[in-house]
């Protein structure tokens, strides 16, 4: 029986979540923010979108289903993210997992994705 669940935060809203387990989702550093801003937090780039995938969606809400669609792809075949999905359910038997990320659009971004894949 898991005790958390997995939530979804704004790197730049502060303040930033004091309890549960933070986890940096994204491939790049967020611009402005200092490392001791977000510790203690994991960060896991290689399950983030590829540099590809990434450039090709550029943040565009009309490209978002076909690039949920593809980054789940990129997560089924990512031999990291079984790994990933054992860390979290470990994690959420402490409390809540917190997904970071700097994405502007709240509704259309890799955590939104990464979070409904880990739900499957």
């Amino acid at each position: 029986m898991t005790k958390g669940s997995v939530k979804l935060h704004r790197v730049y809203d502060k303040p930033l979540p004091q309890k549960g387990h933070r986890i940096l989702v994204d491939r790049l550093w967020p611009r402005g923010v200092a490392k001791e801003d977000l510790k203690p937090f994991d960060w896991v780039k290689d399950l983030a979108p590829s540099k590809e995938l990434r450039t090709w969606y550029d943040h565009k809400e009309n490209r978002f289903d076909e690039f949920k669609d593809k980054y789940m792809k990129e997560l089924d075949d990512n031999d990291k993210a079984q790994d990933f999905v054992k860390t979290v359910k470990k994690e959420q038997q402490k409390g809540d997992v917190w997904l970071l990320y700097g994405a502007k659009d709240e509704k259309h971004n890799n955590a939104v994705v990464l979070k409904e894949w880990l739900s499957k």
